[in-house]
């Protein structure tokens, strides 16, 4: 029996194990809404944006590790993704977005609600598909998955005109892809391995940085028998949080712009990175110049063009992490005869001594609610077991800074686009995933407001997701760059206007708190938490002035560190110099 393009394509996604959709419908994708109005495998989320959609998915994918699916229709439909497949495509977040288009007859005629998306998304996908004929859909769909989870992992889009939906023809599986020139490589170069392994044994004073790669490809565990093998301390990328647990001795924390003191003081006293499944991008690096000056570089990314795009390299190997790393391990056990405890003694006893110096700190108060304290509570109280999604910026570096991850997919955030909004959408996707965990988006109250209509969502699914606003007034993160290097010139950073989070959670169904005073926030940390079992705003009112620290100023190199007491010195130079 023939089947229609929609029939085929959403069997195709059964095929696939898919049994969530994220989308919101329109007029050439009614075809394949109808036939999901009787289907019992997949369910549908409708969210009340196709951005939200995406970053929903997004989210899905980053817990999971399986690809997310969007369904949106034509023209502004399929253009709305745009913000969130450039998310996912710059941090290698398996995704396939299936977008409605108008019949191919009409295509290129201005028809209504016509966008050529895949022209505009050729830049921020891994591939795309324009389908013209049913015949191709069941292959397209094969392929599409095969490339959004294959190599380094990204976003694919499928675009469907209303005519092949509508088409039919013999449904045929494809049980296999054969993609001409393309064969992502796997297995590390066994001789760079090799050589890898006998730079490690020479180093004194080596310090591996870890990225998203790793959380990707699995490979958490084989870093943890390679660091505490050859005890190397370990700094994980804001993509990498979680992939080396932070409560053990060797962990740096995070390192770049807002990262820890001893993380970029050890990467720029090192003699030896290797770098695992990361790219270098300048919010780790700085000064590109003046990184890591004396160390040679390892450099393992199974995509090839990430290696000495950014830094040089001298020795690159491409493959995937968990195999490199696994048969790196491998060798090191069998070659090596070093006394590694012993030969790291120093090194390590030298980074103890930078985090007694400098440690993650701010200046506690009982008079306003430090956002940084707020994130601290939530660490107590969860005992590490949450899952957190973060919006972009203060916010998004507090919960980085302040949550210690002991875990892999516990920390999902947009690192290399930095999208507000991603955070409370993604953190939808998170709880329909995981119904039992505990899901907290870490959000501002500038950023929150972006999709903050997807608390539709959220309540219409019943999903418990908690949302803590630490609610300053401003767009902090720009705000503190504007009295660092602007002058003090707020220009357009204060919001005036801010919502009663309270009133609009309870408009949408869900609960709502506040805090503004510090005695009232694990009261209502307790209570939004653990004691209400649906969708939670909770307003913290917090201190407007308070910064993210450290800070390395953009262009500097990353040892060259602002820190709250430095800059309230230089304030107090900056106050007398007006006074005289």
């Amino acid at each position: 029996m023939k089947l229609t393009g929609s029939e085929i394509l959403i069997e195709s996604l059964k095929k696939e194990g898919v049994k969530h959709i994220f989308g919101y419908p329109g007029g050439v994708v009614l075809n394949i809404f109808d036939f999901l109005y009787d289907d019992k495998d997949i369910k549908l989320i409708l969210t009340r944006h196709e951005q939200g959609a995406v970053h929903a998915a997004d989210g899905y994918a980053r817990a999971t590790g399986k690809p997310g699916v969007v369904l949106v229709t034509s023209g502004p439909g399929a253009t709305n993704t745009v913000t969130g497949i450039a998310t996912a495509s710059m941090d290698s977040v398996p995704l396939v977005v299936i977008t409605g288009q108008v019949p191919t007859m009409l295509i290129g005629n201005d028809a209504f609600q016509e966008a050529d998306i895949v022209g505009i998304t050729r830049p921020c996908t891994k591939h795309n598909y324009l389908v013209k004929d049913v015949k191709d859909l069941a292959v397209v769909i094969k392929e599409a998955f095969h490339i959004a989870m294959s190599g380094r992992p990204g976003p694919v889009l499928i675009d469907l005109p209303k005519d092949v939906t509508a088409g039919k023809t013999d449904f045929v599986w494809p049980e296999k892809v054969h993609l001409e020139g393309y064969k992502p490589r796997y297995e590390g170069n066994k001789w760079m391995i090799t050589q890898a392994a006998h730079l490690i044994e020479k180093s004194k004073k080596p310090v591996i940085v870890a990225g998203g790669g790793v959380i990707i490809s699995g490979a958490h565990k084989e870093l943890r028998e390679l660091a505490e093998l050859t005890q190397i301390p370990v700094t994980t990328t804001l993509m990498g949080i979680g992939c080396f647990p932070e409560t053990n001795r060797l962990s740096l924390g995070m390192p770049g712009m807002h990262g820890t003191y001893y993380a970029n003081k050890s990467i720029q006293d090192s003699d030896l990175l290797i770098a695992l499944g990361m790219r270098f991008d300048d919010r780790v690096t700085g000064k590109t110049d003046s990184f890591a000056p004396n160390a040679s570089i390892i450099h393992i990314d199974i995509d090839p063009t990430s290696i000495r795009k950014n830094v040089r390299v001298d020795i690159p190997i491409v493959g995937d992490v968990r195999k490199v790393l696994t048969a790196l391990n491998k060798t090191i056990k069998t070659e090596a005869k070093t006394q590694w405890a012993q030969i790291r003694k120093a090194w390590l006893k030298q980074i103890d001594a930078w985090k007694r110096e400098r440690p993650l700190t701010y200046t506690p108060s009982d008079e306003v609610i430090k956002p940084q304290a707020v994130v601290e509570k939530i660490y107590e109280l969860t005992k590490g077991e949450a899952i957190i999604t973060t919006e972009v910026g203060q916010n998004q570096m507090w919960a980085a800074q302040f949550y210690k991850y002991d875990k892999p997919r516990t920390f999902i955030s947009s690192g290399g686009l930095g999208t507000m909004g991603f955070g409370f959408p993604a953190a939808i996707g998170v709880q329909l995933a995981f119904p039992e965990k505990l899901v907290i988006d870490i959000a501002g109250d500038g950023s929150i407001q972006m999709n903050i209509q997807e608390l539709a969502t959220a309540v219409l699914n019943r999903l418990p997701v908690k949302v803590v606003i630490l609610n300053n007034g401003y767009l902090g993160m720009v705000r503190q760059w504007q009295e660092l290097f602007y002058g003090e010139r707020y220009s357009h950073t204060s919001l005036d206007v801010v919502p009663d989070f309270v009133k609009v959670a309870e408009a949408y169904g869900a609960a709502g708190l506040k805090a503004t005073k510090p005695s009232e926030v694990e009261d209502v940390l307790r209570e939004g938490l653990f004691k209400i079992k649906k969708t939670v705003f909770m307003d913290f009112v917090v201190d407007w002035k308070e910064k993210v620290y450290p800070m390395v100023p953009a262009g500097a190199p990353i040892d060259h560190m602002l820190f709250e007491e430095q800059e309230a010195r230089q304030e107090k130079k900056r106050r007398l110099k007006v006074v005289k």
